[in-house]
């Protein structure tokens, strides 16, 4: 298959790396050093089930270089959705799928609003999710430093699709366990009801997961971050199990103990983050559904000032 990487960091630059090793023609579309070391010594991956090296990587700053794309899988970070929106029109042809990899519930009806008219028999945007912890070491080079990589995605509306079955088959191939769930709403409300509080917790608190886990205090903000944003959920109609909190505490149980999630890294570093995609979502979407929230409201608001100075912006 032709596939657009949008977004070649942590995750999208590991899952294209092993799509390009395993023969699929892929173009990641990045920029700065990163792009340059890629053009000029491949891509690197360095991983705990095995170091490996993409040497004739193609990358691109321009999608208008790249043309149609039979997949765009988009990797940017939440915030950058708009900009990486207004610049993908070039990828996509009548029958191109586009597959958000996004933290959080709403890059996909956000991506669908633009590039899908309403009742759409064949839509270009579906639902999609990935478990990995990765990010760029160095220019050029992947980190996975935790996590047993997996992806999950299918239409929104749930009805087959021969070229998301292609897609499955193209990650198959690559060796990456890849889902195609019925039900891929539920799929993402389950990794948003864990990620959010997870790295909002860690970004305040600057404690990975084996700290969170084994304090009782932190361990108790930390389901009820969780119980919260599953809440949330089943008021706008997904469908949730009940021992959802209980089934991701356990997860977080069995993780690398030093894991700590890119909003919190991006948070501690000084960068922007997902925190308004995250707990801010969170808050949004429960006052929206007149559900409370504390604990991520709690959360979103003290982090917000750490937001706002990693934007330049003032509190007034």
């Amino acid at each position: 298959m032709r596939i657009a990487i949008f977004g070649s960091g942590g995750v999208g630059g590991y899952f294209g790396a092993r799509l390009a090793q395993s023969g699929e023609e892929v173009i990641f579309i990045a920029r700065g050093a990163h792009l340059e070391a890629m053009r000029s010594r491949g891509l690197r991956v360095e991983s705990f089930l095995g170091d490996f090296v993409v040497a004739a990587a193609r990358a691109e700053s321009d999608p208008a270089a790249v043309g149609e794309a039979e997949a765009v899988v988009v990797a940017v970070k939440a915030w950058q959705l708009d900009e990486a929106a207004a610049a993908m029109p070039p990828l996509v042809g009548a029958d191109t799928l586009i597959v958000p990899l996004l933290n959080g519930v709403e890059a996909a009806p956000r991506l669908a609003a633009l590039f899908d008219p309403p009742g759409a028999r064949r839509p270009h945007v579906i639902g999609g999710v990935c478990r990995i912890s990765a990010l760029i070491a160095a220019p050029g080079v992947i980190r996975h430093a935790a996590i047993e990589p997996s992806i999950a995605f299918n239409r929104l509306d749930g009805q087959a699709d021969e070229r998301v079955e292609r897609l499955r088959q193209a990650f198959a191939r690559a060796g990456v366990k890849a889902e195609t769930p019925a039900d891929i709403h539920a799929a993402l409300w389950t990794k948003f009801a864990f990620i959010a509080p997870f790295s909002g917790l860690g970004a305040l608190t600057r404690a990975d997961a084996h700290t969170l886990r084994s304090l009782p205090e932190t361990r108790r903000l930390l389901q009820a971050g969780i119980e919260e944003a599953a809440a949330v959920g089943r008021a706008h109609g997904v469908q949730l199990a009940d021992d959802l909190p209980q089934r991701i505490l356990r997860g977080i149980d069995a993780m690398h103990g030093a894991t700590l999630a890119s909003m919190a890294r991006d948070i501690i570093e000084g960068r922007p983050s997902e925190l308004e995609a995250q707990n801010g979502a969170v808050t949004r979407l429960g006052q929206a559904a007149a559900v409370a929230t504390p604990v991520n409201a709690f959360l979103y608001a003290c982090l917000l000032p750490y937001e706002l100075r990693a934007r330049g912006l003032s509190a007034g």
